[in-house]
């Protein structure tokens, strides 16, 4: 018997990874992605002569999946670690440090909120309530906003943990979900009453997790990056995966076979047809309901991924020289409540926040200005250096930054942000009920359990682990056919 044939649709961090995943296992495996390159969102090209990333620019060290597969690929002697943790909240026109003892804005330290300015006094006032407050009772799920404001008050959520969700969704906090978007809080809060001590206990566990890097301080670094750019990791996941690649290979289609699957693949005029014993859709929501709809017995997955919304955002790098700073920069940045009304929501400071990006041009400022959040779209629809221009004026108004960048890049990620929003754990279990009735199909990547590197990550290694169970499972009883759609 030949070997089985296993097809990943999708090339990003989440596709490479189970391919890499699978390695060892008898089969083959044959990765396919529509666009003319690999890695998704991870992409890395040079800006004034010095590589930066132009999607994900950093990964969580907490969660151990990201740092394990780089290891495991050989990179982890180009890990590098910020300079600076400190960041800031741009609210009102002026500076406030972000408070250090907070959950994605929920705060753990009501006199530290105080002394930061963020929010006002009376917002403090208010805030100091969660305090005294009986438990809030909650369902399933409740939107972010409206469980943190029923605690701390409105300003808490507009001046802190919007910006934080905005930053990271490019989604608004009315709509996200408390318990998709924020698990282990969600989690904690029903043990205690007060929402302050809930994240006081998450704040303090992290602070005592893990080892630091060599040469480090005492604390683990909450993030890292790679030397090169976390852009340079797709290339040697695929590499080291041994899969075939393919790109410019759009999937047009999935159904069932008696023998496993058939994909159709290219465009209609010209269609190529593969065999697969298994496949893993490693693909955003849209495409894969697309391809669900043509797969028996699992539309409940196809209305499921449909309800997954997505935001479209750029991010707009620019290098300055050095001296048009009036005041160098401090911290690693500065994020912007969207109440504020600005049309930049994130700046990071490259080139502070990483050292090693000065080795390349000591006298630059590497800056990163984050646009877009669903339902700025019209925002994003300006050409490239009308877009650029914004960017530098609201810099200049956050920073005093005067003349006109070195040079600048212009980077659009048109519907990348997978919205979390209410009844998401729901629509994903939905998604998981239907897939588990598939046999020889798995799902993984950023729309289900995460948006980070490591959570896309550990959902690659879960969709691996259960193709190499159906295969070994199958091949071991030849007569029971599909195993029973077990898998």
């Amino acid at each position: 018997m030949s070997e089985p044939e296993v097809v990943i649709v999708g090339g990003g961090i989440a596709g490479l990874a189970a391919a890499f995943f699978l390695r060892g296992t008898p089969c083959r495996v044959t990765v396919l992605d529509g666009a003319p390159r690999l890695g998704g969102k991870l992409a890395v090209s040079d800006v004034a002569g010095v590589a930066v990333d132009e999607g994900a620019e950093a990964l969580l060290t907490r969660r151990p999946e990201g740092t394990g597969l780089i290891g495991a690929v050989g990179l982890s002697a180009q890990l590098v670690w910020p300079g600076t943790t400190a960041a800031w909240i741009w609210s009102r026109g002026e500076m406030h440090p972000l408070p250090r003892r907070q959950v994605m804005g929920v705060p753990a330290d009501l006199d530290e909120l105080a002394r930061s300015g963020v929010v006002s006094a009376g917002g403090v006032a208010r805030a100091r309530r969660d305090l005294d407050l009986p438990a809030t009772e909650r369902g399933d799920d409740v939107p972010v906003a409206e469980y943190v404001a029923g605690r701390f008050g409105q300003e808490v959520v507009d001046r802190l943990v919007d910006p934080l969700l905005g930053g990271v969704y490019a989604g608004r906090s009315e709509d996200l979900s408390f318990e998709a978007t924020l698990p282990a809080l969600a989690g904690e809060s029903r043990l205690h009453a007060s929402l302050a001590e809930a994240a006081g206990v998450l704040v303090r566990d992290a602070q005592g997790t893990g080892p630091p890097p060599a040469g480090r301080g005492s604390a683990q670094p909450v993030f890292t990056t790679l030397a090169g750019g976390l852009g340079t990791l797709p290339a040697a996941v695929a590499a080291a995966s041994g899969a075939t690649v393919r790109t410019s290979a759009t999937v047009r289609g999935l159904s069932r076979t008696a023998t496993g699957w058939r994909l159709t693949v290219g465009s209609a005029h010209d269609p190529e047809y593969l065999a697969a014993d298994a496949v893993v859709l490693a693909a955003p929501a849209a495409p894969s309901a697309r391809l669900f709809a043509g797969v028996p017995g699992a539309s409940a997955a196809a209305v499921a991924l449909r309800e997954i919304r997505y935001a479209s955002m750029a991010i707009v790098t620019l290098a300055y020289p050095a001296a048009a700073f009036p005041c160098p920069p401090e911290g690693s940045g500065y994020l912007v409540p969207a109440v504020d009304d600005r049309p930049v929501k994130a700046v990071t400071f490259s080139s502070v926040k990483w050292p090693h990006l000065r080795e390349g041009g000591a006298d630059l400022v590497i800056v990163r200005c984050s646009l877009g959040r669903v339902g700025e779209e019209a925002l994003l629809q300006t050409d490239d250096a009308d877009l650029a221009a914004v960017a530098g004026r609201d810099l200049a108004a956050a920073t005093g930054v005067r003349g006109a960048p070195a040079a600048s890049r212009v980077t659009r990620w048109g519907g990348a942000l997978p919205q979390y929003t209410v009844g998401h754990l729901g629509r994903v279990a939905s998604i998981r009920a239907a897939v588990a009735r598939q046999p020889g199909l798995a799902v993984c990547g950023a729309a289900y359990d995460g948006i980070g590197i490591p959570a896309c990550v550990a959902t690659a290694r879960t969709a691996a682990s259960h193709i190499r169970a159906y295969l070994g499972q199958r091949d071991a009883v030849p007569a029971a056919g599909h195993n029973g759609g077990q898998w």
